[in-house]
């Protein structure tokens, strides 16, 4: 065992102490950024280029500063996004939300869908449709200028269309255009501040994680938003909390114009996300 694979075996029992639920992946993740490899190369750096400063993320990390602020970058599907402080990091939950998303676009038969991405926060929803639906038309919007700093950055070349503003009156030039609208917006109920992750609670923004006394205040304004932006016949999806599986697809009801509301697992077969048909006249 060479110098660095030592320390990263310190390293990780550092983390596991401090709590952090990845503590092996984080200190080899960690360890390839501050030495410019790869994780699987660790094993290749000699031990006179052992860099101390590996010692002083790890430090960051116990401290439960969120491994993407670290290294400044988050990866979700084939994408490598930029983040840091004042954007939401993304999670490989939505990834789940994504896939649904392009599968239902795909059975949608449409020569060139139109695709909204409400609360687009780091533009990873918005950036993964795009590139792995290459004929869709698809826009995104933001409200905090913290997060649009890094919405900027990672969307620079793309044809994603940005804007920003408050996603409950969003997008007026596409009502009734639209095939599908997807959102991660926030949904933690105000109640669960103190059992919320300290890499969310203390480094994600208040204004992407909560909402309201139950956490479903934004998804009910979503709710009328999707149906003027949607044309009949047109998909919604939105992610939720876990415990909140049920809950979410009541707020698409028949008697507000919607079909077909269903609740769907993520990866770890937990409710994750709902969906909804616009119904047709």
């Amino acid at each position: 065992m060479n110098l660095l694979l030592a320390e990263v075996a310190q390293a990780t029992q550092r983390l596991a102490d401090a709590g952090v639920p990845s503590p092996r992946t984080d200190a080899e993740e960690l360890a390839a950024f501050v030495h410019g490899v790869k994780r699987g190369e660790l094993h290749s750096v000699k031990d006179s280029d052992f860099d101390a400063r590996y010692w002083e993320v790890i430090a960051r990390r116990e401290a439960r500063e969120p491994l993407q602020h670290i290294t400044g970058r988050a990866y979700f599907r084939y994408l490598e996004l930029q983040v840091g402080p004042g954007v939401f990091v993304p999670r490989p939950e939505t990834e789940s939300v994504v896939g649904w998303a392009i599968d239902a676009v795909r059975a949608m038969d449409v020569v060139e869908p139109c695709i909204v991405d409400l609360c687009t926060g780091s533009g990873a929803i918005a950036l993964a449709l795009a590139q792995e639906v290459p004929r869709s038309r698809v826009y995104a919007v933001e409200l905090s200028e913290d997060a649009l700093r890094w919405t900027r950055k990672n969307m620079e070349g793309s044809r994603v269309e940005l804007r920003q503003g408050d996603a409950l009156a969003a997008f007026p030039d596409l009502d009734g255009q639209v095939d599908l609208v997807v959102s991660n917006p926030p949904y933690i109920p105000l109640t669960e501040w103190e059992y919320v992750a300290p890499e969310a609670r203390d480094y994600d923004p208040e204004l992407a994680l909560f909402s309201g006394e139950d956490g479903l205040e934004l998804i009910r304004g979503l709710e009328r938003t999707a149906h003027r932006l949607l044309r009949p016949g047109g998909v919604v999806v939105v992610e939720h909390a876990d415990t909140q599986g049920g809950q979410v697809p009541w707020i698409f009801a028949e008697d507000r114009g919607w079909t077909d509301a269903a609740d769907h697992p993520d990866l770890n077969n937990r409710p994750r996300f709902a969906t909804a048909r616009k119904a047709l006249p």
